[in-house]
């Protein structure tokens, strides 16, 4: 249950409750299961604010602060939003119900410890919402793509591996980081991780399904076996589904010399050249060019 002497300064009024935090920086107030259905909280000072449990249905929260604050199961049917700072906060079996989140701010940083309720109304009004809050109130994938398509928007293809010899680990890195900038979702698939550890089997997994390869030829790697065993596995699906599913890129001459079939298919299509990656200029241009091959197979 809530704190009284916290609920009894709430409902002073927001200037009195903020003067109050400004005074007390060190409590963190507990407003855990206060009915506050209509409550105007424009501007309030919520930070690290237990509202667990709370009802905040139709409740006016614009420009508040409720950074860090615990919304575990707290009600926000019809609560106004707009400009409220919801970086940190934590989310458990919260309700978003016919709620307006296009105008929230941090809604990528918050913390969910669970799936949490969002209804139709509140997706419909809040627009692109970013992929970190749908995932983490427990949407599926699946169903986040449809939303995307729903509102005529292009989505960002499910996910990228990225095949690489130890060897190249450096410019594997710096891939993994730019395309994770670019907000694609992607994992690391090392040549010498295990044929049965969890991560090769998702890989396998995965690759039949929805993603993308992208293939790290070197000199370090082209003489491995698993090159063209990732190689064979890609063709495979862009075979069976249509589409492509290969994305391979050079880090040198190595396999324009390789004799076989899968060397010959590769050699058929673009090869990403970042022969020069350690050079800015070069290696950006060769990114660029490799997100506009990803983005057209979308």
């Amino acid at each position: 249950m809530a704190n009284e002497e916290h609920l009894a300064i709430l409902k002073q009024g927001v200037e009195a409750w903020n003067k109050s935090r400004e005074k007390n920086p060190n409590i963190h107030p507990d407003l855990s299961s206060a009915r506050l259905i209509d409550a105007n909280l424009t501007n309030a000072n919520l930070n690290k604010v237990s509202l667990l449990r709370a009802d905040l249905s139709r409740a006016n929260l614009t420009e508040a602060d409720l950074n860090r604050a615990n919304l575990g199961g707290t009600n926000l049917n019809g609560t106004n939003l707009v400009g409220a700072d919801l970086s940190g906060a934590n989310f458990y079996e919260t309700i978003f119900a016919d709620v307006d989140l296009s105008e929230v701010k941090g809604l990528d940083k918050c913390i969910h410890h669970g799936p949490s309720t969002i209804d139709h109304r509140t997706l419909m009004k809040s627009g692109e919402l970013p992929l970190e809050f749908l995932r983490g109130v427990g949407l599926p994938d699946d169903y986040i793509q449809f939303l995307a398509s729903f509102r005529n928007e292009p989505f960002q293809f499910y996910s990228c591996f990225i095949s690489y010899s130890h060897k190249d680990e450096e410019i594997a890195k710096r891939l993994y980081d730019a395309l994770q900038g670019e907000g694609v979702r992607c994992w690391f698939a090392p040549e010498d991780m295990k044929i049965g550890d969890k991560t090769r089997r998702r890989s396998d997994d995965s690759i039949r399904v929805h993603d993308k390869l992208l293939l790290i030829l070197s000199e370090n790697s082209i003489a491995s076996d698993w090159v063209e065993y990732e190689a064979e596995r890609a063709l495979d699906q862009e075979r069976k589904r249509g589409g492509t599913v290969l994305f391979p890129i050079r880090l040198g001459n190595a396999i324009m010399k390789v004799e076989g079939g899968w060397a010959d298919h590769i050699r058929e299509r673009h090869i990403g050249d970042f022969r020069n990656w350690k050079d800015h200029d070069s290696y950006q241009k060769a990114f660029d060019r490799l997100m506009r091959d990803l983005k057209a197979e979308e």
